[in-house]
């Protein structure tokens, strides 16, 4: 698969931009376990404008993440396109339009899945951003508004119209937000549509290597993104490639992954400061699939998630690696 001269190999597999997940340490750590690509959190293109420097940060892009999309959202023409334009200077190798972003206080702003209510408007900041950069723009949308306005089979032809060189779908309507289960039929419908000359990206419940092979089969996208499955759990990646090369799943011992949550940890503190980067980190912390099953974990898991220094969560994490993880 293809993003402009970007050559992804066949099937790839991709991280979903997430925010307060996605930041550099983390798209490293996967890229590193195998991911093909990585997004970054997503971006206010209003923040953009105004440089402000949190937000300026999340666009910045390390060689060892590379290919690597900033991902921008935003409600208005204008400042999309110089959005697009600044973020293009940080050097992206994709520049990724959001158009599926759920949360009320962006959607109800007209931004993210608030742009399936103006389609002309999503469609002219489309068109626009492609003008005004020299990468492959790329967007992630989703179904439909609600289940009475599932337009994706024709605003998918719109949008390739427009000059994007791929499109990633989540397979729910804005009003579902994340629940229920995502709905790949009409993923499916879009590929195979005839019109259709640029990648298609399936997104939505992505949690296995197995789940991952039965969608490239039954749907034939030409790339999977994994989003939630990967907080806490950037082994993933590695899981789902070894298993679609071989057939067989990988054996990651539990030291190589603890190794990988305390890398996460001490990047972030690095990177922020000790308590804010503890604060940023649990929400990988309280993901994880390393610590379900421990019998009685409840009350080293609450301790683990109010520890506020990093030798007090280090001691915690120590005693779980050498009381159960051995």
């Amino acid at each position: 698969m293809r993003i402009g001269s970007i050559d992804l190999g066949e099937r790839p597999v991709l991280l979903a931009p997430m925010e307060d997940v996605t930041d550099v340490s983390f798209r490293t750590i996967c890229r590193e376990q195998g991911a093909d690509m990585v997004y970054t959190e997503f971006v206010s293109a209003d923040a953009i404008i105004r440089n402000i420097e949190s937000t300026l940060r999340k666009m910045v892009i390390n060689p060892g993440e590379r290919p690597a999309a900033i991902q921008i959202y935003g409600k208005e023409l204008e400042p999309m396109v110089e959005a697009a334009r600044m973020a293009n200077e940080a050097h992206p190798d994709v520049i990724d339009l959001n158009f599926g972003c759920p949360v009320k206080k962006i959607a109800s702003k007209g931004a993210g899945s608030g742009l399936l209510r103006n389609i002309p408007l999503m469609l002219d900041i489309t068109s626009e951003v492609v003008k005004a950069v020299d990468v492959p723009v790329t967007a992630k949308t989703r179904l439909g508004w609600d289940h009475n306005s599932k337009i994706i089979v024709e605003l998918a032809e719109q949008l390739q119209d427009c000059g994007i060189a791929a499109l990633t779908i989540h397979g729910r309507t804005r009003s579902q937000l994340y629940t229920g289960e995502a709905d790949w039929t009409l993923i499916g419908a879009v590929k195979n549509n005839p019109r259709m000359k640029i990648p298609i990206i399936g997104n939505g419940d992505i949690t296995t290597a197995e789940q991952a092979v039965d969608h490239f089969n039954r749907y034939g996208v030409d790339a999977v993104m994994v989003g939630r499955a990967s907080i806490g759990r950037p082994w993933v990646f590695r899981e789902i490639k070894h298993f679609m090369a071989t057939g067989e799943m990988p054996v990651i011992t539990n030291a190589e992954k603890m190794a990988l949550l305390r890398r996460q940890i001490a990047e972030s503190v690095d990177r922020i400061d000790e308590y804010r980067g503890i604060l940023h980190i649990r929400r990988h912390l309280a993901a994880t699939p390393l610590f379900k099953g421990i019998d009685n974990f409840r009350p080293t898991r609450i301790a683990m998630l109010r520890a506020n220094t990093l030798a007090e969560l280090n001691a915690i994490l120590d005693e779980v690696e050498n009381t159960y993880l051995q």
